[in-house]
């Protein structure tokens, strides 16, 4: 299974055995085993590389002092036979909580003095709370098994798979996170705003070739490893950036650490503090030689996610170096202290980005000196407004500032982002066509209508230095409002006409093809049918013809990008080169949405790159590949893994069954449309009985249905009504149909089954690349092909909405009005009743006539 598959399994085991155990608290407990059975095979495989074999693993025993220190100086730990993840998987029934207990206890005992500092305490979590795992010894046992079962299948033995364990990794993470409530924020920064902080961060260190990066609040230390991962697509080489990370929580760094070590980053690389990053700065010094070993921290890029508005004590900090220049936060709000304290770790030519509540931009006192010394210093470089609820644990609405300690120009650009998201359970997230035209603005700093605006210094200083994002940036849609004398007169205002002046530059002649003018400010439909008018208009063709130009060729580039490159292609920078064509071609096109266009490529591109990474990993020969397929069903009140079938390792059934098998699949469906169309012939024939024969037994009343057994006996004493009897006799038959359709639909889906995987597993090579390319690229050029239709179909539903807005005037509202009550006098005037009655009704008359 893919890694996607495999982490959706995982999770869903996870959050059912978790039982009562918290979220928050799980989440611990098994990354904590995931890391484990990381270093564990990570010691396996470097023994293997040295000439040890499974044969020679059992005498791997800490008496071995010489190749303890061997294995410790070459990883950084040691881990004996007894202790090995898969050692423990191997015990089967006579697996004890206490080896884990004692295996614990012994890693921590046996890790190199080199990397103390990347391993020491990292279990403790761990260690502490297996009491939790169950009230008596053997119900540990029992959950720590099923938890180090679950985990056992995850690849973690080449280059490759760090990428699938670091995604399993963050797959639970963020969803332990959806479940945590307000834990949540402790920990976890959603991918999607990691992803655009991380974008914007590798657009200013793209030219570099060694970085350090650093997260004061690193929480899992998914945001600083996504940062990482953007700068080193532009790179190159990875193990060129050095990571700095501080944690205030210890359950919470020792997260960061696993992380970081779990993405194959080198230990040298990984630099980590637990302690409070506003109380006790990054520590300048080795406390075993703070003369010979002063080294103050500065770094390329700053990125955090610090805990919104906390209380902090500003005593005594007058003189921390971090706020001298800029003031002190108040005692009640800690923001501007951790930015602030970012800013000041940030070299001249550094970048950082931090997530902030809106109330930095507005609030006085303190914070608005703060705000004032940094604009007038000119460290603000932009500010995005985020959607509200996109954080889980809290749905107030957050910004990300950017900012650096040099720049070449005085202005700020400020975005309102906030409008651009999609619905994922109770919380908003960015969509990729989101992030990519924040991205694409803050790298451009270009101002868009209703979206961005580069604003200048002295705009702001007339603002008295408020930076909220309504003052500048005015994202609001337009109230409906109604003309007056087109409400009473009937046509259409030409100031409304106007409102959708894009698709008239789009389409210079269709406005006057479409409406003629009533006077100077208003016009009428002249065609009888607007939506065949406009799809048939020369200027719309026109367009249709432009955008069709534009992308001819796209299915060939796809083709050689995607098909021709197949082994070769790296999937990291992959989609913005595909992205970078589509916009080329995109340029002189009017109406489309870049973005919307970016957001199709990218839907697909998620299954692509997955197709890509195993392709690439396992060989050519995996498309060829056919896997059981394993579902969840219950048996004795417990679910149960089970094989229901197979399915394609790459390739679908379904699509391979259009493609190759279509005259089985056609066949196949054809039985099974006849067999949906019988339910229906019965409630025919249920109809043709008379009332008195729906009530008798060959009828279920409950189920409205035919009784097979009693229908057969009716027909087998003849003592019913002839014409009783012709329906039942062809009901009969319809029972003996449905019979031999069912056998039929069942065999020949059976059939069909085997067949598609026989015809997969026997695939020349160029069906291969023709399957690939129906899966990869044909929907993608199908729903890019549909762009013009949507702007056409959008423009057709506006122009109707607006002609029926004033299709009925005012007047002839009041006059419809008027016949129906006229109407409904006259039928009052048939109605008879007692005194009272006619009484009530003649009153009513009166009030309908006006009198």
């Amino acid at each position: 299974m893919n890694k996607q598959q495999l982490a959706a399994k995982i999770w869903e085991s996870a959050n059912k055995m978790r039982s009562k155990i918290e979220a928050n608290e799980y989440k611990d407990y098994i990354l904590g085993f995931i890391f484990y059975k990381f270093l564990s095979d990570k010691e396996v495989k470097h023994l293997k590389e040295n000439d040890w074999t499974d044969e020679y693993l059992p005498d791997l025993k800490e008496e071995d002092s010489e190749t303890v220190e061997s294995v410790r100086k070459n990883i950084g730990y040691f881990i004996s036979y007894d202790h090995l993840f898969s050692t423990w998987i191997a015990k089967g029934r006579d697996f004890s909580a206490d080896h884990v207990m004692t295996a614990l206890s012994a890693f921590n005992r046996l890790i190199n003095p080199s990397h103390k500092k990347v391993f020491s305490g990292i279990f403790t979590t761990l260690e502490t709370g297996l009491s939790k795992l169950g009230d008596t010894s053997g119900a540990r046992t029992k959950a720590i098994r099923d938890l180090i079962y679950l985990i056992k299948d995850i690849p973690m033995d080449g280059r490759q798979d760090y990428d699938v364990l670091g995604f399993i990794y963050e797959y639970l993470i963020s969803n332990f996170a959806a479940n945590a409530g307000k834990k949540a924020g402790e920990f976890y920064t959603p991918h999607e705003v990691s992803l655009l902080m991380s974008e914007i961060v590798a657009h200013h260190l793209k030219e570099r070739t060694e970085i350090r990066i650093y997260d004061p609040t690193s929480g899992s230390g998914s945001l600083l490893i996504n940062i990482g991962k953007c700068v080193a697509r532009h790179m190159g080489n990875d193990d060129h950036i050095k990571y700095f990370a501080q944690e205030l929580k210890e359950n919470t760094y020792n997260l960061t650490r696993m992380n970081l070590v779990m993405r194959g980053i080198l230990p040298d690389n990984i630099v980590t503090r637990n302690g409070d990053t506003l109380e006790e700065d990054w520590p300048y010094f080795d406390e075993n030689d703070p003369i010979h070993s002063y080294n103050p921290l500065y770094v390329d890029a700053v990125v955090s996610n610090p805990p919104y508005s906390q209380a902090w004590n500003p005593a005594d900090k007058e003189a921390d170096p971090r706020y001298a220049r800029f003031g002190l936060a108040p005692k009640g709000k800690a923001d501007y202290a951790f930015l602030l304290h970012d800013l000041f770790h940030l070299k001249s030519d550094g970048v950082m980005t931090i997530v902030l509540p809106h109330g930095v931009l507005f609030r006085g006192g303190e914070e608005g000196m703060i705000r004032k010394n940094l604009i007038e210093q000119n460290h603000i470089d932009a500010i995005i407004g985020l959607p509200a609820n996109i954080f889980f644990g809290t749905g107030i609405p957050t910004i990300v500032m950017v900012l650096k300690q040099k720049r070449p120009n005085t202005d700020i650009l400020i975005v309102d982002a906030s409008k651009g998201f999609e619905k994922v359970g109770k919380n908003n997230a960015l969509r990729a066509r989101d992030i990519k035209k924040i991205v694409d603005v803050v790298t451009a700093r270009a101002s868009v209508e209703k979206f961005s605006k580069v604003v200048s210094r002295d705009e702001i200083r007339a603002n008295d230095y408020n930076l909220n994002i309504p003052r500048y940036v005015d994202s609001s849609e337009k109230a409906e409002s109604w003309d007056v004398y087109a409400s009473m007169f009937g046509g259409i205002p030409e100031k409304e006409l106007l409102e959708l002046h894009e698709y008239w530059e789009a389409f210079p002649n269709l406005k006057k093809d479409l409406f003629s003018p009533v006077n100077d400010a208003y016009r009428e439909l002249c065609v009888p049918n607007l939506k065949k008018a406009i799809s048939e208009h020369p200027d719309v063709t026109a367009f249709i013809s432009r955008f069709a130009e534009a992308f001819d060729g796209f299915e060939s580039f796809l083709h050689s990008e995607l098909i021709e490159k197949l082994q070769t292609q790296g999937t990291s920078g992959e989609e913005m080169i595909l992205c970078e064509d589509m916009f080329a071609r995109l340029t002189n096109i009017p109406l489309i949405d870049k973005y919307e266009a970016y957001q199709l490529l990218n839907d697909d591109w998620t299954q692509i790159a997955v197709d890509l990474e195993m392709i690439q990993t396992e060989g050519f020969a995996c498309v060829k590949q056919v896997d059981p397929n394993m579902v969840l069903k219950k048996k004795d009140g417990k679910d149960h893994e089970v094989q229901e079938g197979w399915k394609g390792h790459i390739l679908p059934f379904d699509l391979v069954q259009k493609k190759l098998l279509p005259n089985e699949l056609a066949s196949l469906k054809s039985k099974e449309e006849q067999l949906a169309a019988i339910p229906g012939n019965y409630e025919e024939l249920l109809d043709e009985l008379s009332e008195e024969d729906k009530d008798k037994d060959f009828v279920n009343d409950e189920k409205d249905a035919f009784v097979p057994a009693v229908v057969k006996k009716a027909l087998k004493s003849r003592e019913e009504a002839p014409e009783t009897l012709a329906i039942l006799k062809k009901v009969d038959a319809l029972f003996t149909r449905e019979k031999a359709l069912k056998k039929q639909v069942k065999d020949e889906a059976v059939a069909l089954h085997m067949r598609t995987r026989e015809t997969i597993e026997a695939l020349p090579d160029e069906q291969v690349l023709e399957l690939l390319k129906l899966k990869w690229i044909t929907p993608l050029v199908e729903s890019v092909n549909s762009l013009p239709q949507s702007i056409i179909s959008e423009l057709v539903t506006k122009l109707e909405a607006l002609c029926k807005k004033y299709e009925t005037t005012y007047a002839e509202v009041e006059q419809q009005i008027i016949d129906t009550e006229r109407t409904l006098v006259g039928m009052l005037g048939e109605l008879q009743g007692n005194e009272f009655d006619m009484k009530g009704l003649m009153e009513f008359k009166k009030l309908l006539e006006g009198k």
